[in-house]
């Protein structure tokens, strides 16, 4: 399942717990902030991809925690998004970008359409056919699978507080958000954001659209998918400690239970 580029020297993705038993499949888009070799950092000094513009910090991490809670297989990009980005179509502005916030990235400037094509190769179509047949074999196991995304994101942004500690996002399937919502909230300890601080209309759910929903072709090998889903962003620094992903991790996991 796991496909080796020799111009990476490393699977684009990583698949954990492939044998999960649990009724979740979860995802972890923007986990690494890697950059092969042969791109030289895109032109950045080290310390900027350290920042949130490469990856989403404590996301990784988090996530595995939540795969050993549910005993669900759990799919995550080994590629900084900086090179591409597994959450956003191929011919999206932000697929391959060549400003972040307000850094530049000198390596995407003016690539050619061949690098743009090698790298969506490499790293988009592998990352997303690992994540296709982790979620056929789930739907095999437990015929309507919940489908967890766990991002992070950062507490300041061009310089205003965000005062959430969890967003919750969601599209017009709310099946699973609400009763998630309800219960992060219901003891008034978490400023919890409903579609904040982002929005499926700013791009960020494209993978969860992507694998979640899908129309039938009217073959029985290929049967209609509506499949509940959630994308989780947790604010960086409640999550930068172990102390801190593992009181979040349980308090997930006994959300997600109590609504399956």
């Amino acid at each position: 399942m796991q496909e080796l580029s020799d111009w990476l020297d490393r699977e684009a993705v990583t698949l954990e717990n492939p044998r999960g038993l649990g009724p979740f499949v979860l995802v972890c888009d923007h986990a690494s902030n890697w950059v092969p070799t042969s791109l030289k950092g895109l032109g950045l000094p080290d310390s900027e991809l350290e920042r949130h513009i490469a990856w989403d910090p404590g996301a990784l991490q988090l996530a595995r925690r939540l795969s050993e809670l549910l005993d669900a297989p759990l799919v995550h990009a080994a590629v900084s998004r900086l090179v591409l980005d597994v959450n956003r179509d191929p011919s999206h502005p932000g697929s391959i970008v060549t400003r972040s916030e307000d850094t530049e990235i000198p390596g995407n400037q003016e690539i050619s359409a061949e690098e743009r094509a090698r790298r969506v190769q490499s790293i988009y179509e592998p990352y997303h056919r690992t994540l296709d047949e982790v979620i056929e074999q789930s739907v095999a196991r437990n015929h309507s699978p919940q489908i967890i995304s766990v991002h992070s994101f950062t507490p300041i942004y061009r310089q205003e507080q965000r005062p959430w500690h969890i967003g919750v996002l969601h599209g017009d399937d709310e099946r699973l958000s609400r009763p998630l919502l309800e219960l992060l909230r219901a003891d008034g300890e978490f400023c919890v954001g409903d579609n904040q601080p982002y929005a499926p209309t700013d791009g960020v759910y494209h993978t969860l659209h992507r694998h979640c929903t899908r129309q039938s072709s009217g073959a029985e090998t290929n049967p209609p998918l509506n499949l509940r889903s959630v994308l989780l962003e947790l604010r960086s620094d409640t999550i930068s400690s172990e102390d801190g992903r593992e009181q979040w991790a349980l308090r997930l996991e006994r959300a997600l239970r109590a609504i399956h």
